[in-house]
């Protein structure tokens, strides 16, 4: 099909027929400003950016900035410092009297310092590992939350790695790791690692706050001095804390034993700790009960419950995953005989 061109041609304004809209000839033709979308961009980044660069400052400002560890750090280094000048003075006077003395003192010197760096390998090396097993703790919780099945079965994995060395648990481990091949859920999975892996555990860190409750509680009774007392209950505490992280995996040394005990603490703090007192006494033993008995014994089991509560908290510390499956044991389920109800 062929379009003709149309020919010009001229018309008048006023001819009948013609309409003109003066409306939309009239309008004024108005220009909108767009919005430039990388001017935008950068409004909205803007305040994030700000934020985090505000909180790199601060993290700069605890990690460089700090009078504490600035404090420790010329402390150590004096020290270190003094240590390292007494060390030379002593050599030189070794050497000054006698040679072989001189060398003596080198060879007792070279295995103080080897000696020492043991011993800083084995402190490091326990805290790093309690501190894996605290983020192990905080993983499962939170994979157990979220039913993620994915993190679950990494962390079983990282779980069975960390007893590989326990032969007591072989077969446990052999079964939790055929049941991560399966088709499981994680909330599944995690409890599954719960039940085959720390029940074992769980018992045997029961039986070890039973009997640190009864030394605690019979050395108590029997000891003729007060600060015999408080000496026994601390060194007893202390290696119960210390059996509690072993027996969960842990290798704690004494500055990671310090640290688990600050963790302790602040447990115990955190759920309510247990005020020395009568009154305690009375609200757990029974009411009335604290008065029929001797002084000495009520200071027994009033130690002997402190004593468990320590261990309970350490119990929860050190236990590299959560309670899910079973409750977390109280006092009366792991020291019964406190309450004088004829249970061992």
């Amino acid at each position: 099909m062929t379009l003709r061109p149309q020919k010009p041609r001229a018309f008048r304004l006023d001819e009948a027929g013609l309409v003109i809209n003066e409306d939309k000839a009239s309008a004024p033709v108005v220009v909108e400003a767009q919005p430039d979308p990388y001017a935008i961009a950068a409004d909205q980044t803007a305040p994030e950016v700000a934020i985090e660069r505000a909180e790199t400052r601060g993290i700069l400002a605890r990690t460089f900035i700090s009078w504490s560890g600035l404090f420790w750090s010329a402390l150590g280094g004096l020290v270190s410092l003094a240590a390292g000048l007494w060390i030379a003075q002593l050599l030189d006077q070794l050497f000054a009297r006698w040679q072989a003395l001189g060398w003596i003192g080198v060879a007792l010197v070279t295995v103080l310092v080897l000696a020492l760096a043991v011993l800083a390998g084995r402190e490091a090396f326990g805290i790093f590992r309690q501190r894996r097993i605290a983020k192990l703790h905080l993983a499962l919780e939170a994979a157990h939350a979220k039913d993620d099945t994915r993190s679950a079965r990494k962390l079983v994995a990282d779980l069975v790695t960390l007893y590989a060395a326990r032969p007591e648990t072989a077969a446990a481990r052999a079964r939790l790791l055929e049941h991560s091949g399966e088709i499981i859920d994680g909330r599944d999975l995690i409890d599954i690692a719960e039940r085959e892996l720390m029940r074992g555990r769980d018992a045997e860190v029961a039986r070890e706050i039973a009997k640190a409750a009864k030394r605690a509680s019979l050395m108590t009774t029997l000891s003729p001095r007060a600060f015999l007392d408080v000496i026994f209950v601390f060194a007893n505490v202390l290696r119960l804390m210390r059996r509690v992280a072993e027996i969960y995996g842990g290798r704690p040394g004494l500055l990671g034993l310090l640290k688990l005990a600050r963790s302790v603490a602040a447990h115990l703090a955190i759920t309510g700790g247990m005020a020395a007192g009568d009154s305690l006494l009375q609200q757990l033993v029974g009411h009335g009960i604290a008065a029929k008995v001797s002084a000495r014994l009520g200071e027994g089991v009033l130690n002997g419950l402190l004593t468990t509560r320590v261990g309970l908290s350490a119990m929860a510390v050190c236990r590299p995953m959560p309670f899910h499956i079973d409750p977390q044991p109280g006092v009366k389920d792991v020291a019964p005989f406190l309450f004088g109800n004829g249970k061992d």
